[in-house]
């Protein structure tokens, strides 16, 4: 690993110098339906993300019993009890290798968030090429010291943590694995504008300096999550759903086919207009340069022989373009090898 980046995946490189790495969170956005979850896939592939994710969770090693009994009264409730919903939104060991095999034969990457330990192993068994940590878990050092040794790559979301919290969890898992990728997230749903903080990247950047950093999003729209592109993220992970209408928590503030094809373009395109650092003129500017660039003409008539001094010159429009006005300087004391008419442009054949 150089700098900032590592390769997340065989031959896919995240960081500086990297396109910006696209994962489309599936999550339980599927229903429990494994043709919506298919189709999910399929759209994401067409928009041209980099990367479905799902969210896996054995349900007794991420909560408890009495969280799991508990009676469940919502409008996107899937069962009686908080654990029968959560069951059937599950997806089985068959069932997740049948969505792998289906997303590599659209060649788009696959993984899922670990959300327990036990989830961990299983992910790891399924090989994934890299793990998501996602930010219930931010804090979780027992997971995240399990998930570090493994040695996968691993991209971390840190919502509803603070800077001592992450500092901590990132001194845990570097102790035993170089390759994390840290996000900015903020875990409401939708994320109201004020809390979304982008500046907590540069945060990052500064204080993990060889870590890729991006932004998981769960705001309204794309506008922000664009501006994080502009802003430099490495990696950007966006929920995703076939109709917002959906019973859901998340399909409100995911984003459908239409948006997320905007918003994959416009990552890109943010990214060809980020450009070098490096101020130069550019090729597409040379037919303005010789319409409208002007260039150091004389002020009278000129004869040759004349020492060059300031009050011959002035800066004018003219064709053909001449000598530069930042170079005025390098002319004065120059002088003239023919006859120069006023309002001519003085070109460098004209001095000796």
């Amino acid at each position: 690993m150089m700098g900032r980046s590592f390769e997340l995946i065989k031959n896919r490189w995240i960081g500086d110098g990297y396109p910006c790495f696209i994962i489309a969170e599936i999550g339980q956005n599927h229903q429990g339906d494994i043709e919506i979850a298919k189709k999910l896939i399929k759209m994401a592939k067409d928009c041209g993300a980099d990367c479905v994710k799902f969210q896996k969770s054995d349900l007794y090693a991420k909560f408890t019993k009495s969280v799991l009994d508990r009676q469940y009264e919502s409008p996107h409730a899937w069962g009686s009890t908080y654990g029968e919903h959560k069951q059937f939104l599950e997806f089985s060991k068959d069932q997740y290798e049948e969505l792998m095999a289906f997303a590599s034969s659209l060649n788009i990457h696959f993984t899922a968030s670990a959300m327990d330990d036990v989830s961990v192993d299983f992910l790891v068994n399924l090989r994934v090429p890299f793990l998501k940590i996602g930010s219930g878990d931010a804090n979780n050092l027992i997971l995240l010291e399990k998930a570090a040794k493994i040695n996968l790559p691993i991209v971390y979301s840190t919502g509803m943590q603070d800077m001592k919290t992450v500092i901590r969890a990132m001194e845990v898992m570097n102790s035993f694995n170089s390759k994390v990728c840290l996000l900015q997230c903020t875990s409401s749903y939708p994320t109201p504008e004020d809390e979304v903080h982008l500046r907590v990247m540069q945060t990052y950047r500064d204080h993990f300096p060889r870590s890729p950093v991006g932004y998981s999003g769960h705001e309204l729209g794309l506008t922000i999550t664009l501006a994080a592109a502009a802003l430099g993220a490495h990696v950007i992970e966006r929920h995703i759903t076939l109709d917002k209408s959906w019973k859901g928590n998340d399909h409100a503030c995911s984003l459908d086919e239409t948006e997320l094809k905007l918003l994959v373009e416009g990552i890109r395109t943010i990214e060809k207009a980020l450009g070098s650092a490096i101020k130069s003129k550019q090729p597409s500017e040379e037919p303005c340069h010789q319409k409208l660039g002007k260039s150091i003409v004389g002020k009278q008539k000129l004869e040759a022989g004349i020492k060059l001094c300031k009050e011959h010159l002035t800066v004018k429009v003219g064709q053909p373009v001449g000598w530069p006005p930042q170079d005025l300087d390098l002319l004065i004391g120059k002088t003239l090898s023919r006859d120069v008419d006023e309002d001519e442009t003085i070109t460098l054949d004209c001095t000796i």
